[in-house]
């Protein structure tokens, strides 16, 4: 789950007419004004007002805020991403914002508002340095890869069971603009790429051929059985009858003439121009000024400033650590043999493996049926939002993780989506269902991101934005869960959540292997083979997820350590005071924090609680 997907409320109109007699703005050059922030009748009002502002000036020059929500979008204002003139707007923008946050009196706000005070300012900042150029220079020249790229991303948003909006016929026929504008999209990409390769900033070889096959499977559905089709294969009663076929036609018009071709340009601009010019080494290191950028991705995924030595260090600690414990479950499942040898007992015998989709379906579904009879015990707050439990759509499912959640909508009419992958199922593992529920759906993200949208006291940066430290360490967190409740007294499950909990840890070592240490793919799939029991798919996916997603894999670990340190801190001097479910009200009761401001928070809690 990547956390910089936003979510707030619709704008419809053009940044340009933002500039309103009582709302700062920025002009279409990146050249900032400001009009004071009147005096109001707190300085939490002063705040909230300042947020409001910067909250549209946001849904203007990123629309895939609005995208992300299911709600209207400027089909101009999207067909420029990927252009150095939205990003001159986000610039603009993000100064203002810093600017007018220079005139609130922090002292004189609540301690709520404190903290969001704390939390703008660390996004804005953050925001601001990765929009400065010479970062830019190194990040925007390389705009897709094949974990998450907007070019496989944008069709499952537009599809029937996507974040897209299918109410009535106003839905569909914007829709289809965006569908239409989403060729200009990937034309703004290839110029991007096209300029990394005059300036030498360019991207691996693994991860452009990735990408082509992507694209590949992609455009291999006929135009019927594409997701940007699957919206007019069922109505709303609020479509009119009569209008229906016209629609169809409408969008096999535009998938055959305008998207289908889009897609055939880029896939042709990346085999014939940039794969030959692409890196063959795999590491950001050997990208131009990729180990600093590396550090700076480091700072951001974990949002604390850690050496990569010391993280290679820590993971190779909590190797160890996890080595040991698995020791003892091996010992437990009555296997005399060797944990190698164990590793590769459970990646062959039939009984590991799920034998169908259906079976892993049915699994999750009992899995979440127990799961939920033990949240009263550890939570006192919990999500109107449902959780639905499906598989991943077939043209996606190669390239993804064995699970992964959706967001649903802060009004609970759209459900959270636990996905699983039930691609290749020998390489699938029944024995870590539960830590992976755990962690996409109840009690991790779905809890967490949930909660947050539903939270209408928040403002609307701490219930939509994020950090992945924070969201991916809580649903790691969320995993340990699972003890308490008693579902790894099942040694089977046990040695899952252990597998799993293994499998972070080695991203600790295997992530600053690749891009600081030099290490090849091969070498990283190998270290994770010899130190877990993941099949060689698995291990094959998520050694190529670091290579194109540098940074990410860490925060994990990073963030499940920070919180299980902090509920030890509460619990020492607390004791019978300490109440688990006020302590989860208090680490997910305020958004997505950066570490260091949820320390704070948890810091202050706990005096208070004494």
């Amino acid at each position: 789950m990547d956390v910089r997907q936003r979510l707030r409320i619709a704008l419809t109109i053009p940044f340009a007419a933002l500039c309103l007699s009582n709302a700062s703005c920025a002009d279409a050059t990146g050249g900032p004004t400001r009009n004071p922030i009147p005096s109001v009748a707190s300085e939490n009002d002063r705040l909230d007002r300042l947020f409001e502002e910067d909250a549209d000036r946001d849904d203007a020059v990123n629309p895939l805020n609005l995208l992300y929500r299911g709600e209207a979008v400027d089909p101009e204002a999207f067909s420029l991403l990927y252009t150095d003139t939205l990003a001159r707007r986000q610039l603009a923008s993000v100064k203002l914002s810093l600017s007018d946050l220079g005139q609130i009196d922090r002292a004189r706000l609540s301690a709520d508002r404190q903290l969001s005070y704390d939390v703008f300012a660390y996004e804005k900042r953050e925001k601001l340095a990765w929009l400065k150029p010479d970062i830019r220079a190194l990040t925007s020249v390389r705009p897709f890869n094949h974990f998450g790229g907007f070019h496989i991303e944008f069709p499952s948003l537009m599809s029937s069971r996507g974040a897209a909006n299918f109410e009535d016929e106003a839905d569909y026929r914007r829709a289809l603009m965006l569908d239409a504008a989403f060729a200009r999209v990937l034309d703004n990409a290839t110029a991007k790429l096209r300029e990394g390769m005059k300036t030498g900033v360019l991207d691996t070889q693994l991860t452009v051929r990735n990408m082509i096959a992507q694209i590949d499977a992609l455009v291999a559905q006929p135009v019927e059985e594409s997701p940007f089709y699957s919206p007019v294969t069922a109505f709303p009663e609020s479509v009119p009858a009569s209008r229906r076929e016209k629609l169809r036609q409408a969008y096999r018009t535009t998938i055959a003439e305008t998207v289908y071709p889009a897609y055939a340009r880029f896939r042709r601009f990346l085999a014939e121009e940039y794969l030959p010019a692409a890196r063959g080494t795999v590491g950001l290191s050997a990208m131009k000024g990729g180990g600093e950028l590396y550090r700076k991705l480091v700072e951001r995924e974990t949002t604390l400033r850690l050496d990569p030595e010391e993280v290679h260090r820590l993971g190779l600690s909590e190797v160890a650590r996890i080595r040991s414990e698995m020791e003892g479950v091996r010992r437990e499942l009555g296997f005399e043999g060797t944990l190698h040898e164990f590793f590769d007992h459970v990646r062959t015998a039939p009984r590991f493996h799920p034998r169908s989709r259906a079976e892993l379906e049915q699994g999750f579904t009992r899995i979440a049926d127990q799961v939920e009879r033990q949240v009263p015990r550890l939570f006192s707050h919990t999500p109107t939002t449902p959780l639905a439990i499906r598989p991943y759509p077939a043209y996606r499912e190669k390239y993804e993780p064995g699970g992964s959640y959706q967001q649903g909508s802060a009004d609970a009419s759209r459900p959270g989506i636990f996905y699983f992958n039930s691609y290749d199922l020998p390489s699938r593992f029944l024995t870590g269902m539960t830590t992976l529920y755990l962690h996409e759906g109840t009690p991790g993200h779905h809890f967490q991101i949930s909660l947050a949208q539903e939270n209408k006291t928040l403002p609307d940066f701490q219930r939509y934005d994020g950090n992945n430290a924070f969201v991916e360490g809580w649903a790691l967190y969320a995993e340990t869960l699972g003890y308490e409740m008693g579902l790894y007294d099942n040694p089977l499950q046990h040695w899952g959540t252990l597998d799993d909990e293994m499998l972070r840890a080695m991203r600790l070592v295997v992530d600053t292997g690749i891009h600081v240490k030099g290490w090849s793919r091969e070498q990283a799939i190998d270290y994770m083979l010899a130190n877990s029991g993941m099949g060689r798919t698995d291990a094959t996916s998520e050694v190529e997820r670091y290579i194109a997603n540098p940074a990410q894999a860490l925060s994990y670990k990073i963030g499940a350590l920070t919180i299980q340190r902090l509920r030890h801190r509460a619990e020492r001097e607390l004791g019978a005071k300490f109440d688990i479910r006020q302590f989860h009200d208090q680490v997910i009761g305020s958004g997505a924090l950066p570490l260091p401001i949820l320390e704070k928070k948890i810091d202050g809690w706990i005096e208070k609680s004494r």
